[in-house]
């Protein structure tokens, strides 16, 4: 069963920023950045910080419903976009109809075990800087051409052009919620992509280094039993 698109008029000159958010500190910083990029001409912005929302899936729901911006962009606390014409590059990435979802790194092909990390072929980039003084720039590949298609993207940072629900029915916590989101996209027809940054990142991630939830399994497993029979990991 594929997730509801939501049928309604958007404005086509108007970008969102959704961000679920339980430290405020963090997310000051993160509209520093938003409100320092450049608009193109026409362009208005809007930013929907979402608090006490019971999982990532329901604020992001909430964000997306209280916003009739086309194109939305939904991103951690904790990222930092530094890429001042971000805007202008995505309205060139969906010039094209068919992407329905933009991110910045993940997977060409996932693998069996639906983790995007854990495929063959990553793409994209981002910097990390999970310690004060330790900053890690992680370059995957890079596409040949303005982007590469790919079956999963890293839910730091999610651009969309069109309104898919975010599967709240089955992801309940943080976690497999950006996987299942491009999994939903490629349900309805539309392509995920992850953008050229050769010549310099589109974004800081700032997460605090700590092992993976325990239940992190519990929704592996719950994306395996909705997902798992579409994926043909690359061998």
């Amino acid at each position: 069963m594929k997730t509801e698109r939501i049928e309604r008029a958007t404005d086509p000159q108007k970008v969102a920023f959704i961000t679920c958010v339980n430290d405020d500190d963090w997310y000051s910083e993160c509209r520093l950045y938003l409100e320092s990029l450049i608009v193109p001409e026409g362009m208005t912005v809007e930013l929907h910080p979402v608090r006490g929302a019971a999982s990532m899936c329901a604020g992001y729901n909430a964000g997306m419903m209280a916003s009739d911006a086309k194109y939305k962009v939904y991103l951690h606390q904790d990222t930092l976009v530094v890429n001042k014409h971000l805007i202008r590059d995505l309205l060139q990435i969906f010039a094209d109809p068919a992407i329905g979802l933009v991110g910045v790194i993940g997977c060409r092909s996932l693998p069996r075990s639906g983790v995007w990390w854990d495929g063959m072929r990553t793409y994209g980039r981002v910097l990390h800087a999970c310690e004060p003084e330790s900053v890690v720039d992680s370059h995957c590949m890079e596409p040949n051409g303005p982007y590469q298609e790919v079956e999963a993207c890293d839910g730091l940072f999610l651009a969309t052009q069109v309104d898919l629900r975010w599967r709240e029915d089955i992801f309940t916590g943080w976690h497999l919620y950006d996987t299942s989101e491009c999994r939903e996209m490629q349900r309805h027809g539309y392509r995920v992509v992850i953008p050229n940054q050769s010549d310099d990142f589109w974004c800081i991630h700032c997460p605090k280094e700590k092992p993976l939830a325990a239940s992190y399994k519990q929704y592996q497993k719950a994306f395996l039993r909705e997902y798992g029979a579409e994926l043909h990991p690359e061998v």
